[in-house]
């Protein structure tokens, strides 16, 4: 009696695979596409192996689980970023994937690399924005090992085991800002530009000043970028590095805002009177730039759209599961430049 009932083999010749793919579906374990564990249940079932709850049971396999790190208050760019991870829950449904954002204290590679390793680990991906840091290339590697993929968030990470880079090509972003400063300034007019970063530590940062020289040096030698401060992307920080500036170069006629802290360069700007005089553009369109736009102390913010990167990401984690080519269904993240005038 017991030979006619179904087994493993029977399973893998009606569903077209190998007993061990049969294995790892009906004992829950990862490694198998979607469609395939489908095709497997629906022959076991068919073959009455399980019964109905057991089969039931199989079916309801979890979510993949991400984990977004990101820092906490820094950047209200990255904070609504995270924030609107933790309230699209729903969009997430369709690619069976379960989304979590860790806030942390931005600028601290050793606290990046320990959230990776602690939190990383009870998860199936992380993606994060990374510092250009050992530990934290070494946590991305630790992590690889262990079998969780990595995403790197708005700044990539060189050298490392990330499976992808889900940001704009920052160079490009750098010399767009200095486009705009030219023509806003002036394309003939030797002027003084001023530049400040969140950090250096930030790939991003570091190519956007790098792209942002190589089109002066290209196209406008006769502009004068009078020094490259850091703000670690906090208000107070960058208001007084604006003042420093203004006040060393009463005749600064542009700053560029590499990072986060807008709101601290605007407030230096009026407090100077000098919000109407020189040139200022910065990047992430949040309410703070929004309200700067309006009120004209800033000129122009150059921005990607936060549910684009987020979406990408979980695509890339979904065709990670599927075994897919990564980058399907990924659009490429394209930079938006806003003014006053189309603020969406």
């Amino acid at each position: 009696m017991r030979r006619n009932m179904p087994n493993l083999a029977d399973i893998a010749r009606l569903a077209g695979v190998s007993t061990a793919t049969v294995d790892r579906v009906l004992h829950r374990r990862s490694g198998v596409r979607q469609t395939t564990v489908q095709r497997v249940l629906h022959a076991a079932g068919e073959l009455r192996y399980l019964p109905e709850p057991e089969l039931e049971a199989v079916r309801a396999m979890p979510p993949t689980q991400v984990l977004f790190v990101l820092p906490g208050r820094s950047s209200k760019f990255l904070r609504m970023l995270g924030e609107w991870v933790q309230c699209s829950q729903t969009q997430w449904a369709p690619y069976h994937v379960n989304c979590r954002v860790q806030f942390i204290q931005g600028f601290d590679p050793q606290a990046l690399a320990s959230t990776l390793l602690r939190r990383g680990r009870e998860c199936h991906g992380v993606a994060f924005m990374p510092l250009e840091h050992p530990s934290v290339r070494e946590a991305v590697g630790v992590l690889a090992d262990a079998g969780v993929a990595t995403v790197t968030l708005v700044s990539d990470l060189s050298h490392s085991r990330r499976i992808a880079y889900v940001g704009l090509d920052n160079g490009s972003a750098g010399r767009t800002a200095a486009y705009l400063i030219a023509r806003f300034v002036g394309p003939e007019r030797a002027a003084k530009v001023a530049l400040i970063a969140g950090s250096l530590s930030y790939k991003a940062h570091v190519e956007r000043e790098a792209g942002f020289l190589q089109l002066f040096a290209e196209q406008y030698p006769h502009m004068q970028v009078v020094g490259l401060r850091e703000g670690y992307d906090d208000e107070a920080v960058n208001y007084r590095q604006a003042r420093a500036l203004l006040e060393q170069h009463p005749d600064l006629a542009a700053i560029y805002n590499i990072g986060g802290g807008a709101q601290g360069i605007g407030q230096a700007l009026k407090a100077t009177g000098k919000q109407h005089k020189v040139v200022f553009i910065g990047h992430g369109l949040t309410p703070d730039t929004r309200a700067l736009l309006i009120d004209g102390s800033m000129d122009a913010v150059i921005t990607q759209s936060p549910q684009s990167a987020i979406m990408n990401c979980v695509r890339i984690f979904a065709n990670l599961r599927e075994k897919r080519e990564l980058t399907a269904g990924v659009e490429a993240n394209r930079s938006q430049v806003i003014f006053r005038e189309n603020l969406p």
